[in-house]
């Protein structure tokens, strides 16, 4: 069996929302909690990045994958800061996916594993989503990246293989209130 650990990025201001949004309920759970439960069906470990919340996001967590907290102390810096710090903390193939991601289904984990290519990233509809997988080999060369790069600049220098997936959430993610209102105009509907 494949051992692939996974990475959830934790580490913004939630500057539109004005508070921390990984906190803010879905289904009577952290909307983290949510993307803790994808994405433990197919990893056995996750990293969650933290930054200017360095809330206890495992504290309440009851699933089968082991949480580990890491804090990020250049989140100001961007995202692409507490993606290196979460690869370094691991040594397996990687998920990585923004904790505001709460409706990725466990199935379009399943589909991205049994796709092929070192780096591998879900469409829907030919738009690109979350998450994104990387080889254990690209692992080095992500932590020695510059800080100031970012994830898109790169993912672009090596290969990567785009896996269609049926899932439209890939690209949904709560940014400000209007996102997350349509996220409990769903909650109302199941």
């Amino acid at each position: 069996m494949q051992v692939v650990d996974g990475i959830i990025l934790a580490g913004g201001s939630s500057k539109r929302m004005r508070q921390n949004k990984m906190q803010l309920p879905f289904h009577g759970h952290p909307i983290i909690h949510h993307t803790m439960s994808a994405m433990a069906s197919v990893c056995a470990h996750i990293v969650i990045v933290t930054g200017q919340y360095q809330d206890n996001y495992a504290k309440d967590w009851t699933g089968t994958a082991d949480v580990d907290m890491v804090h990020n102390p250049d989140h100001a810096e961007g995202m692409f800061t507490s993606v290196q710090c979460g690869a370094r903390t691991i040594q397996n193939d990687v998920f990585l996916i923004p904790g505001d991601c709460p409706l990725v289904e466990p199935s379009t984990y399943e589909t991205l594993l049994q796709a092929d290519g070192p780096i591998r990233v879900p469409t829907y509809h030919g738009r690109r989503g979350h998450p994104i997988f990387l080889a254990k080999e690209l692992l080095a060369s992500l932590r020695q990246e510059p800080s100031d790069s970012n994830l898109k600049a790169f993912r672009d220098r090596h290969e990567v293989t785009y896996v269609e997936v049926d899932d439209p959430h890939i690209l949904f993610d709560v940014d400000d209130m209007l996102e997350y209102q349509k996220l409990l105009d769903m909650e109302r509907m199941d």
